[in-house]
């Protein structure tokens, strides 16, 4: 084997797609319309690497070089996402995957790498630290028909469902991204984290077509008080960003939000249903344990070079407790147009 690396580029858009449904840790992360979707929607620079044998694809590697002043330079695998990390046929292709991002690392002067991944592969490696009791994922197969998605719901949950199915609300398709956003920029505001740009999401829609879902929940009276963005991925239904006004809670409009999703998903075929990444023991990592989803523990890997110590960029981190309880004081449409300036190197 003669293993070469080098970038992406348009024309290898297919092929990457292609190897990345067939690999087994294939995710809708690894897919190569990410590229544009955090280039041209978070102005981020995405060498996207992919390994070759004789021209053909033994491994890829989806990796972002974020810079920033106030966050520090870092490479990640991959920004915005749950899941990433290189995909590869063997180990030697795993290794000079590794060694490609590394030297692009280096050559950014970036202290850090980090791999998003839901298993680890250098536990024995003690240049990388490994995240584990951290954070998990959740997913779950999914029923055929709407009574059984029901009945599958564990029973309090499946009370809470039902409130949001008598309440009178609708659910609309139609990939309104306004509505969507002004709903998911009230909602991040209210938890003290500035919101992502809204170009992202517009080229989520452009890059992923039919594979992306968006819902608006409206009360009765018409009051949209929550929305959601979803992927498909193969058998594969991945709801993704989420948000809401107050008064959702009042018509358990979330829950039936949710519970529209996994009927639609069903409708068009797909299998399994992944509620994505909560941080252990908080309020959206009990909320998919009621749905009767058992937690997948995630072991996101960091590379880092000598003296760095593992970058700790969230808002449950001490360090921000004061900015986060200012950002929730803000005047909505202030933290809109503050937010997408600092959240574009938070992803």
């Amino acid at each position: 084997m003669t293993i070469t690396v080098r970038q992406m580029t348009e024309s290898d858009k297919e092929a990457w797609d292609t190897y990345v449904f067939k690999h087994h840790q294939g995710t809708f992360c690894h897919r190569a319309g990410w590229k544009q979707v955090i280039s041209q929607g978070a102005k981020q620079k995405c060498p996207y690497l992919l390994a070759e044998d004789a021209g053909k694809i033994v491994g890829v590697l989806p990796l972002v070089q974020r810079k920033s002043l106030l966050f520090g330079n870092a490479s990640i695998s991959s920004m915005f996402a749950v899941y990433g990390g290189p995909l590869a046929d063997t180990d030697e292709v795993y290794n000079k995957l590794d060694a490609a991002a590394w030297g692009l690392t280096e050559t950014a002067r970036a202290g850090s790498m980090e791999y998003r991944s839901i298993k680890a592969r250098h536990n024995d490696n003690s240049q990388w630290v490994i995240e584990k009791d951290v954070a998990a994922t959740f997913h779950k197969l999914l029923k055929s028909g709407e009574d059984e998605i029901l009945l599958d719901i564990p029973r309090k949950q499946r009370a809470v469902v039902r409130k949001g199915l008598k309440a009178g609300l609708t659910c609309c398709w139609d990939k309104d991204v306004d509505t969507f956003y002004a709903l998911y920029a009230e909602s991040v505001r209210n938890l003290g984290t500035p919101v992502f740009p809204k170009p992202l999401f517009q080229e989520f829609v452009h890059e992923f077509a039919d594979d992306v879902e968006i819902q608006v929940i409206r009360t009765p009276n018409g009051e949209a008080v929550a929305s959601l963005m979803s992927f498909y991925h193969g058998d594969w239904v991945l709801p993704y960003y989420a948000g809401g006004s107050p008064a959702a809670r009042k018509y358990a409009a979330h829950d039936y939000m949710y519970f529209q999703l996994m009927i639609r998903a069903a409708e068009q075929g797909k299998t399994m249903f992944d509620f994505g990444r909560s941080k252990i023991g908080t309020g959206p990592y009990n909320f998919k344990k009621n749905w009767g989803f058992a937690p997948i523990p995630l072991e996101y890997e960091t590379r880092l070079a000598p003296g760095v110590e593992k970058p700790e960029l969230n808002p449950t981190n001490k360090k921000f407790e004061l900015m986060v309880k200012l950002w929730k004081k803000l005047p909505l449409s202030v933290a809109t147009l503050l937010g997408p300036s600092i959240s574009r190197h938070l992803g």
